[in-house]
């Protein structure tokens, strides 16, 4: 029978029992073990190199090349007394993927014997081989050449696995030409000037002692996990990372019993030994849950500084998928890998700070009165307002396409969620007579027993894209699969460009002879006057704030990444990026090649993927299943009997519609129109279309053929069996 491998999966799995971690360790003998920490440093360094180095790192200030030599043999000697052989410069191309090349620390001698070692030289720069990373069209593919260059402000650390322990040494990637082919050096430029206009402003507003200012990220990983047993006996979830068929079970995610449960066993022993890996790199791993959807869960970390963050949480995807192998399962991080159920996200939440000033987005207990915090947020809504498409287009992908504006995500239409009282304060400065802010307030459970409870100034709102939560924004909109890197450089950029705007308002104003506090006032009111349209505390879902977005406040609604990449192209983007010395102009243009690519790619293995398993897998089965309930009806009419022919009947329209919709799929993949934007939009309107009429048959084929002889795992067995 064709379903064998499918049963004999579900046994296997029935039979599992959890994977045995090794015995919980005390925290402080854990944290940051494998971390080549500045505590390890000051250590293991003389004191003028390790000032040197910490300057650096604290500070932003340029490293001093002479600690070089100093500082790599002492992560050598840190490194091979634990065992490492190899050291690895890591880095982050534009596949939202990391890369890696391993060196050995081997030196042969003359004399036929071997030493190791490391040199300052090795340690700040690398040269893999950049030919084959995706660089749209900065470089010919037999350009080769691409350096890495240390990233100090990002700490190395030991990857320890049953192959081995090797030093990896946190990079950035740029081309022999100079342009930037990574997703770190545009983060650390955006940081670099969003600091610049921080500063700025902070000195304006009579700051005397100002520290490096610096964006902090927390992002929410959602996440599936699948029987590995299950995985293996579906080509979709292997290549695709989602079901391109399958029918909904009787029973989803309707009853809500899945959200915030109790943690299944097996899925608890792999969430510690995950904890268990992340806290020995360094990575605050801090809250783990069930999430909405059967067979999906969540890990949060505490906020770090925004480039520390984008490598954790490119180590935390990496650790994620590789110890659930060990475990039997598959982690599947794409943001809709089953149809009609909670998709998943990667909520970014982001705020600026320094060590004087504190965190810049905290609008304290009286936030009409903080007008350090009401010029910040001033900054980030004009931001959004003028970049909402290009916030946009930084989550683009044809994975988060089917997640975005489903109910389990906010809309493609960017807006800002303030709270009821922060929105109230910008609406009295809109009409100019600032006067106060509605206060928090204590909830009385009614019951004695209980403790009264804080009550937050402001609710939450799940349909915003970008909300504000207290003391930073969450970015709801971001992809699971994705790297944060893009979306915070979008973030910073936009930020950098606001506060500029806004001190060039203060400057203005003071220089006509207004006090600050008057000149602040003024760039706020016109701040709110000019985009205040994109404050938005309605449910995000409806029709009714689509149709007043676009047609009363003229915000724009990008549904799919056809329509939201091409935004990196405009002129306004372009100089944006340019101005704040973020991107150049080719290095921008390169990224839109890059992801309008990308998304292309995706969208045809899905399609030919799916022609391969409808072929090869389900026609087979159903024509079989056909002709025995033909042969059954037959035999039933010979005895006298009466029988139903409408199963039959329903069975060959379905597989007719589903063979047709291959064939339209075949010609329309054999037309992709002329250019990228064309091609782009060929994917939306003649490929994805019908790849739906297809499943649309197929799904409801699955529903009639005998369960017994179904090839797939099905939705009720990869969602609900552990």
């Amino acid at each position: 029978m064709p379903a064998t491998a499918r049963l004999n999966a579900i046994e296997s799995i029935l039979a599992r029992s959890p994977v045995q971690t090794q015995p919980p360790a005390p925290l402080e003998e854990l944290w940051a073990s494998d971390v080549f920490t500045l505590e390890k440093m000051k250590s293991a360094l003389p004191k003028t190199v390790f000032k040197s180095i910490q300057r650096s790192i604290k500070e932003g200030t340029k490293l001093d090349a002479s600690v070089a030599d100093v500082v790599a043999q002492a992560m050598k000697d840190w490194a091979t007394s634990r065992g490492a052989l190899y050291y690895a410069h890591v880095f982050y191309p534009l596949t939202n993927l990391t890369a890696e090349k391993h060196d050995g620390f081997i030196s042969p001698q003359g004399d036929g014997t071997a030493i190791t070692e490391f040199t300052g030289k090795l340690l700040v720069q690398g040269e893999p081989d950049g030919s084959s990373f995706p660089n749209g069209g900065i470089r010919s593919t037999f350009e080769a050449r691409g350096y890495t260059a240390w990233d100090a402000t990002s700490p190395a650390y030991l990857m320890d696995t049953p192959n081995g322990v090797t030093l990896c040494i946190p990079t950035v990637f740029v081309s022999w030409t100079g342009e930037a082919l990574d997703k770190k050096t545009p983060l650390l430029r955006s940081n670099a000037a969003m600091n610049r206009q921080a500063q700025r402003l902070l000195r304006l507003l009579g700051e005397t002692e100002v520290a490096p200012v610096n964006s902090s990220c927390g992002a929410e990983q959602e996440y599936f996990l699948v029987d590995a047993a299950f995985t293996a006996l579906r080509p979709d979830l292997q290549l695709a990372g989602r079901t391109l068929v399958g029918a909904p079970p009787a029973k989803g995610q309707q009853f809500d019993d899945h959200y915030f449960g109790a943690i299944p066993e097996r899925v608890q022993v792999y969430m510690q030994d995950v904890e268990r890996q992340l806290y020995r790199l360094g990575i605050p791993a801090k809250t783990r849950h069930n999430e909405v959807a059967p067979g999906q869960f969540e890990i949060a970390p505490f906020f770090e500084a925004a480039n520390v963050a984008t490598d954790h949480q490119q180590l935390t995807m990496t650790v994620l998928k590789a110890t659930a192998k060990k475990h039997g399962f598959t982690c599947l991080l794409h943001e809709k890998p089953f149809a009609g159920v909670n998709g998943s996200g990667k909520h970014v939440n982001w705020s600026i700070g320094n060590a004087t000033q504190g965190n810049l987005l905290d609008p304290g207990h009286t936030p009409h009165e903080n007008l350090q915090f009401l010029l910040f947020c001033a900054a980030v809504i004009r931001g959004v307002h003028c970049f909402g498409p290009l916030m946009r287009a930084a989550i683009a992908t044809a994975s988060n396409d089917h997640r975005l504006g489903a109910n389990e995500a906010p809309p493609a239409i960017i807006s800002v969620y303030l709270g009821s009282q922060l929105e109230d304060v910008y609406s009295q400065i809109r009409s100019g007579n600032l006067q106060g802010s509605a206060q928090a307030a204590l909830m009385s459970l009614g019951v004695d027993t209980l403790p009264d409870l804080n009550k937050d100034p402001g609710d939450r709102n799940r349909t915003s894209p970008f909300a504000f939560t207290g003391n930073r924004f969450e970015f709801r909109a971001v992809g699971s699969g994705q790297s944060v890197a893009g979306p915070l450089v979008v973030l910073n950029t936009i930020l950098a460009d606001s506060i500029q705007w806004i001190a060039d308002q203060l400057e203005a104003g003071m220089a006509s002879g207004a006090s600050l506090e008057d000149a602040a006032f003024a760039a706020l009111k016109r701040t709110m006057d000019q985009h205040g349209a994109v404050v938005f505390g309605g449910d995000g879902y409806s029709s009714e704030w689509h149709r007043i977005a676009v047609e009363e406040r003229g915000l724009e609604n990008l549904p799919t990444s056809a329509d939201a990449l091409p935004v990196l192209q405009r002129p306004e983007i372009r100089d944006l990026f340019e101005r704040q010395g973020v991107l150049t102009p080719l290095e921008l243009e390169s990224r839109f090649e890059v992801y309008a690519e990308q998304y292309i790619l995706a969208i045809e293995v899905e399609a030919r993927l799916l022609l391969r398993m409808v072929r090869t897998q389900l026609y087979p089965v159903i024509m079989e299943s056909m002709g025995g309930l033909a042969a059954s009806l037959k035999a039933q009419k010979k005895v006298g009997l009466s029988p139903d022919p409408s199963v039959l009947s329903r069975m060959d329209a379905l597989c007719q519609q589903m063979l047709e919709g291959c064939t339209a799929l075949e010609a329309a993949m054999a037309s992709e129109g002329e250019g990228v934007h064309a091609h782009l939009r060929h994917c939306v309107d003649a490929l994805l279309p019908c790849m739906g009429r297809i499943r649309e048959a197929a799904d409801a084929l699955e529903s009639l053929v005998d369960d017994a002889s179904w090839p797939l795992p099905t939705y009720q067995e990869m969602l609900f069996m552990r």
